[in-house]
């Protein structure tokens, strides 16, 4: 059983950066390809990005590549996402899942855990 319980989101300006966390509440964290996933309202859940067990291979939804970063750091238990410029169409609820695949996955299919998420506004 993984818990995931992520924090960081908040009201931000366009342009603003956050950092998203996402603790794990699991043995094993490291055995697990971890992504991050966004919802709108009215709209689905959508990829945004993921990382391998090891923090070797990530991947990213074009909307975000060279803007955010995911990272995680296993001795914590902790995965982040860095977003940087902001723009009001990332405002959306974060999610945190963790799947047992072996790489970054962006299927919300292939993940077995989810976080109950963090809301992001951003304003223009």
């Amino acid at each position: 059983q993984v818990q995931l319980v992520e924090s960081g989101g908040g009201l931000v300006q366009a342009g603003d950066s956050l950092r998203l966390s996402c603790a794990a509440s699991v043995l094993t964290f490291g055995w697990y390809a971890m992504g991050w996933f966004r919802q709108a309202p009215g709209k689905e859940r959508e990829f945004v990005a993921g990382i391998n067990g090891s923090g070797g291979s990530t991947a990213y939804a074009a909307s975000v590549k060279d803007r955010f970063t995911i990272s995680r750091d296993n001795a914590k238990n902790t995965l982040y996402l860095q977003m940087s410029a902001l723009k009001p169409e990332d405002t959306a609820v974060y999610y945190c899942a963790a799947s047992v695949k072996g790489q970054p996955m962006p299927q919300r299919a292939d993940y077995g855990y989810w976080g109950q998420g963090t809301q992001v506004t951003v304003s223009s």
